[in-house]
């Protein structure tokens, strides 16, 4: 016994200490309520598809969808996808409740300048509309009641202020007379451009907000000194304070954009496409694990455990990068984890192929695992290196669903070659030197490399 137990040191602490890594990640995760972040294909929500309406460069697209996302963010919506694919912005909204005013608020360009009234008109005075709210130009633009109807136009100048100028907004409620407005604070340049303009109107002047062409209050200044910040009120409800103050604080669009599609993913065919996707992998996991003991008898027992290893610390991590980086898993994805499955079992195989290779050419199991695992390695890592560039490249080159199946093929790739070294060689050389193991009748782990035994010492 003291013979065979020397040199266990080091694979006994290798074994424990991943087994606590994998378990104890899992029991923390599970204790501290967190759990993967779904996508829209398996939670539900509303997909949009936005596009320019006339060619902008890359740039552009790239500043619009940083806004975007920002403004969802405050929105509440969790791990939303907001990705560009050729000139079009995808936007996918996972879980979303209220889908009508999500899209209202991520599409709005929200083009804020600041004018002075010239005149305020009566609906249908007759007086021609312009097609859009030029800065540069005396317009003239309508403005509505919350159910579209035009109460007044007002003739305008030239813009003296832009939402530029602006650098915060809230909603707040007037104190005086108990109504909704917003609260604006201003930039240092701004605040400057802000006073001049109420300057030159003057108190008692009204300064019309023109947002997308369109008048949303013209109030009266009640002073031509601002320090630094101000107040929009106006017939404003509560959301409609709020959406005014979302879009203003996180800035304009730098183009204007029209939705082409949008879609509704109901959260039923989320589940159904999840249920379905465990259901399909569990049982193709189920019938590998079955086969892998009927051929190689108790080391198809280490695959279980090594694939439960596997599991419980992708499971950890997916649910860490959800919290903390808002990784969605979504159904291309769970595909990804789904196909690695395949390239972590060909790895065992790999790797007791090589054993048999050992015993056959008349070594004992005990001296076959470590000169075994050394070659077999090198072809692990020669595979899984190519799956991990190939998953690299789809992730670079695509965008949309693509990048999620590579994302989680690359990651699980990575896990299995830190796992085949830390894991799987220490646990089969202890099982190697254990006599239970090697010698059981129908478990042993000679019957599975199909060796004598005179090769078990």
């Amino acid at each position: 016994m003291p013979a065979i137990s020397q040199g266990l040191g080091a694979p006994v602490a290798s074994v424990v200490l991943v087994l606590v890594i994998a378990f104890g990640g899992l029991a923390a995760t599970v204790a501290s309520g967190t759990s993967p972040q779904l996508g829209l294909d398996l939670q539900g929500g509303a997909s949009v598809v936005l596009h320019p309406k006339t060619k902008v460069p890359a740039s552009v697209l790239d500043q619009a969808i940083e806004i975007i996302r920002n403004r969802v963010d405050a929105l509440g919506v969790a791990e939303p996808d907001i990705s560009r694919q050729g000139s079009s912005i995808i936007v996918q909204l996972p879980g979303v409740r209220n889908r009508d005013r999500a899209l209202e608020v991520v599409g709005q360009t929200a083009q804020l300048f600041f004018r002075p009234v010239v005149e305020t008109m009566a609906p249908g005075a007759g007086a021609p509309l312009s097609e859009q709210s030029a800065p540069e130009a005396e317009v003239v633009l309508p403005e509505r009641d919350r159910e579209g109807r035009v109460l007044a136009h007002y003739r305008l100048g030239p813009s003296e202020v832009t939402g530029r100028a602006l650098s915060g907004a809230r909603a707040v409620v007037d104190p005086t007379t108990g109504g909704w407005g917003v609260e604006f604070s201003l930039t240092s340049s701004g605040t400057q451009d802000w006073n001049d303009m109420a300057a030159k109107i003057g108190q008692g002047g009204r300064v019309a907000i023109d947002l997308d062409g369109e008048v949303k209050s013209a109030p009266t200044l009640q002073t031509t000194n601002f320090p630094g910040k101000g107040q929009i009120t106006g017939n404003f409800n509560q959301r409609e304070a709020k959406d005014l103050a979302l879009v203003l604080r996180y800035g304009s669009l730098p183009v204007q954009l029209e939705p082409q599609t949008v879609q509704t993913v109901s959260a039923s065919l989320g589940r159904d496409s999840l249920r379905a996707g465990v259901i399909s992998g569990l049982v193709g996991l189920g019938l590998v694990a079955l086969y892998m003991v009927i051929y190689y008898r108790a080391l198809g027992l280490v695959v279980w455990l090594g694939l439960g290893v596997t599991a419980a610390v992708m499971y950890s991590l997916v649910s860490l990068l959800g919290r903390t980086s808002g990784l969605a898993l979504t159904l291309a994805g769970a595909t990804g984890v789904i196909v690695s499955v395949g390239v972590t079992v060909d790895s065992y195989v790999v790797f007791f192929e090589r054993l048999k290779d050992q015993v056959r050419a008349g070594r004992s199991v005990r001296s076959s695992v470590a000169r075994g695992f050394s070659g077999a390695y090198r072809t692990i890592l020669a595979a899984d290196l190519a799956s991990f560039m190939g998953a690299v490249v789809l992730y670079v080159l695509t965008v949309g669903s693509v990048r999620g199946f590579a994302f989680f093929l690359a990651l699980s790739t990575l896990l299995d070659l830190v796992i085949a070294y830390f894991f799987t060689r220490p646990i089969v050389l202890l099982l190697a030197r254990s006599r239970l193991f090697t010698e059981a009748r129908w478990l042993g782990v000679a019957r599975g490399l199909a060796a004598d035994k005179g090769a078990l010492s």
